[in-house]
């Protein structure tokens, strides 16, 4: 079949699912198949819970139904239809990048730019090579803008995304030792996140720049076509970080911002985010409130109150770049009680899992005296001092909480989402 009959076919169809349990009436399912399952098994459950249409690349399950539309591979269909969706919408697409804060930059610029538009964007995190293609199809002709998150563990990642969505506009929030397993180190990390600055540059798009970063203007280099912001007055946006204790708060435009977002490590997040509105004519009264609606979920550095303890949890993920800023916040925080520190493993670091779990184990008991804990096998692995406590698994250091009393403190939660360090606060 053809993709623009597919298309045509998509279009009568009320959206794309590809999880039968979440399917609606109406809907044309997509069969992908995994390293565990295979969705063409289930495409005859799909049907008969109302999907209008199936995709699938299983020739055996073709005269089952007239509704039943085979192709080669449901993966690369999938990929083709949201590219040609894509070269039909005709208002701008927004695409970030980058190692740490993709989302939350994301729901800042989508609550900026939704106060005077009609927007969508990326739900969740679904960012990669099945996420950004649902992401686009999920975009409809009655909107100002699309958001894309696109997020990358290898080279090229960034560049293929890039060859579907067709972004308009893009912006990396910032470069750090995320994924070194899969990229090859921070340089690889670095050339794969600027892929997007590559596809910006040959197709005469608009990249928005924060100067406050070094490694951004290094890697966007004499391209012309971009609007910059930071604190120097040179920029098209000028912003200023104020302070982080616990919030963040910034100034701009003679307004005084006061965000729901820890940690300083999040200005760079909330001032793309005024930038973007700013470029897009947002009233600088309405940019405020709506960072300032903004809170934070999912486990992305909240604030949590339970008992006599307040808890920063910020465990939806972790690498050596956001735990030592995390830490560096920790330490600035200004706190009448103690603090604890519940650290766990960094994955996907690859060679350099043993020597970055040691570097911030040394940056730790070098900045904090004591209630420290150390969750993971990588962890358990480092040298530490005898004050320090380490846990291979979560159920020891469960086993050891229930006999330890942590009254009137302030708590940091930090770790990798395999770790799922959250379970913490039930103990607690």
């Amino acid at each position: 079949m053809k993709i623009e009959e597919l298309h045509h076919i998509y279009k009568s169809c009320k959206s794309v699912c590809t999880d039968t349990r979440k399917l609606q009436k109406d809907d044309i399912y997509f069969a992908l198949k995994g390293d565990n399952f295979d969705g063409n098994k289930f495409a005859k459950t799909a049907l008969e819970n109302g999907a209008s249409f199936c995709v699938i690349d299983n020739p055996t399950l073709k005269n089952i139904s007239e509704s039943f539309i085979l192709v080669d591979d449901v993966l690369i269909a999938l990929q083709q239809l949201a590219n040609y969706h894509r070269k039909h919408i005709t208002y701008p697409i927004i695409a970030l990048t980058g190692s740490n804060g993709k989302t939350t930059t994301k729901e800042l610029i989508y609550k900026v730019l939704s106060s005077c538009y009609k927007v969508k964007a990326t739900k969740g995190n679904l960012n990669n090579h099945i996420g950004v293609p649902l992401t686009l199809l999920s975009f409809t002709k009655d909107l100002d803008f699309g958001i894309v998150e696109m997020g990358a563990n290898h080279q090229k990642e960034i560049e293929f995304l890039c060859s579907i969505a067709e972004p308009d506009f893009g912006l990396i929030t910032n470069f750090g030792k995320a994924h070194l397993e899969g990229f090859g180190g921070i340089e690889g990390v670095i050339k794969g996140k600027s892929e997007l600055y590559n596809y910006l540059k040959e197709n005469n798009k608009t990249a928005f720049i924060n100067t406050d970063d070094k490694t951004q203007i290094e890697q966007i280099g004499n391209y012309t076509k971009c609007s910059t912001f930071g604190s120097t007055d040179t920029n098209d946006c000028v912003i200023n970080f104020k302070s982080a204790n616990p919030f963040v708060h910034v100034s701009y435009n003679n307004l005084f911002i006061e965000s729901k977002l820890i940690g300083n490590y999040n200005y760079g997040n909330i001032a793309v985010a005024i930038a973007i509105g700013q470029y897009f004519k947002v009233l600088p009264d309405k940019i405020k409130n709506a960072i300032e609606a903004y809170e934070p979920d999912n486990n992305r550095s909240e604030i949590i109150n339970i008992k006599t303890n307040t808890i920063i949890l910020d465990a939806y993920n972790a690498n050596p770049t956001s735990m030592l800023a995390a830490l560096n916040n920790f330490k600035q925080l200004e706190a009448d009680d103690k603090k604890y520190l519940f650290l766990g493993d960094m994955f996907e670091l690859g060679i350099s899992a043993k020597e970055e779990h040691q570097a911030i184990v040394d940056f730790t008991e070098n900045n904090f005296e004591d209630n420290i804990y150390f969750i993971g096998e990588n962890f358990s692995k480092t040298k530490t001092k005898s004050s320090t406590q380490k846990f291979s698994s979560f159920e020891d250091l469960k086993i050891e909480l229930k006999t330890t009393a942590i009254r009137n403190s302030t708590i940091l939660i930090k770790g990798s989402r395999g770790m799922a360090l959250e379970r913490i606060l039930d103990i607690l």
